[in-house]
């Protein structure tokens, strides 16, 4: 009697690791354990859109208050916030502290709207030239320096730091600290960052992502990160997509980068991106862990049926329960580089299709999503 209740409460609750708050950080805060939550629950309907440096700059905009190229088309931000920690090091410190007070107004107000943030850091390689990309000529490989041991682990730690003063700065108009989703070490399968899979060991790896979480969470007393690993799209297996994963105590979200099946160069593959999508999500519920598209879209977006016709058609294929789904920036220069439409784009009319159909969810769509 007592399963067959359990069972039933199952059935009529949804239970996972998250209707319980349980991410990895057992002290983080109400709002960060909501959020984890929320985003879950409305995984089972839905999937929330978002947009790298959404309001921060646009096809040929920057700085502009409260805007965002996707408002400009829809009426709504994107639900989903993207920002970057690149400035956070690598530069004189003047320009960090201007750099977390930029970053620090886009959280806030991404916050106070309602929306979500996530954050990708493009690190800029703390022991030599180089920048985040590898450059044969010039970059070292920096992982087995910074993690516990090497000779530049205890500058990496001052890096560190500077995140935790950050994310323990940003709060909202409530007074809260602004939950985020941190994405650390993205791509970690490429070969185009200093932290890529030719640069480092499984093990130094897999190490420095345990300190990086470790340290944040457990010394400097983080306590508004969900922790999101996320791969590029090389992966064809479950094994191969976990081949450098750190465990489950160390991530609350999975996700994977796509940009190759969906129309790069020119080229689909969308029974590829499908069928890793299959591999990312059950893996991701078989460990009870959030899942979602992390980056992915089409530069340019030429192809006027791209959102309904592969983006959605794709996601929608299977029940996959993906928290949200990131298309990359719009340069503000580049008449090129931009992945979400502007107003005339010849993508808008699509896209607003997109935007109406009740699976989506923008900015104006969330309700209390840092409320239990």
């Amino acid at each position: 009697m007592k399963g067959y209740l359990t069972a039933v409460l199952i059935i009529l609750t949804g239970f996972n690791a998250y209707t319980q708050g349980k991410l990895i950080d057992k002290k983080a805060t109400a709002e960060t354990k909501a959020l984890a939550r929320n985003l879950e629950k409305l995984s089972r309907k839905h999937i929330l859109f978002g947009h790298q440096h959404a309001t921060e700059y646009g096809h040929g905009w920057s700085g502009d208050l409260d805007r965002s190229d996707v408002k400009s088309v829809t009426g709504s931000h994107p639900a989903v916030i993207g920002v970057d920690f690149s400035g956070l090091s690598g530069r004189p410190q003047v320009e960090i502290e201007k750099e977390k007070d930029r970053l620090r107004k886009i959280i806030e107000q991404a916050y106070n709207r309602g929306g979500v943030v996530t954050v990708s850091w493009h690190f800029i390689n703390p022991v030599s030239p180089g920048g985040f990309y590898w450059v044969d000529t010039v970059s070292k490989p920096a992982v087995k320096f910074i993690i516990p041991g090497g000779s530049f682990h205890d500058g990496y730690k001052s890096i560190l730091k500077t995140i935790a003063e950050l994310a323990d700065s940003c709060k909202g108009n409530d007074g809260k600290r602004v939950p985020m989703i941190f994405r650390p070490f993205h791509e970690l399968d490429g070969y185009w960052f200093w932290w890529g899979k030719n640069y480092c060991t499984t093990d130094e790896f897999k190490s420095l992502w345990r300190f990086t979480v470790s340290y944040l969470r457990d010394t400097l007393q983080v306590r508004n990160f969900i922790y999101a690993f996320s791969p590029d799209c090389t992966f064809n297996s479950e094994a191969e997509f976990a081949e450098r994963y750190p465990g489950n105590e160390w991530v609350d979200m999975l996700g994977f980068d796509d940009y190759a099946d969906f129309g790069r160069y020119g080229k689909y593959n969308l029974d590829s991106a499908f069928a890793r999508l299959k591999i990312m999500t059950g893996f991701a519920k078989k460990n009870h862990k959030l899942a979602a598209l992390t980056e992915t879209g089409l530069e340019s977006i030429p192809d006027t049926t791209w959102w309904t016709g592969k983006l959605m058609a794709t996601i929608r294929r299977a029940k996959m329960r993906l928290s949200y789904v990131l298309v990359w920036r719009n340069d503000q220069h580049s008449p090129t580089h931009y992945y979400a439409p502007y107003p005339g784009q010849v993508s808008v009319n699509d896209f607003l299709f997109f935007y109406n159909d009740p699976y989506t969810l923008f900015e104006k769509d969330l309700k209390k999503i840092y409320k239990r």
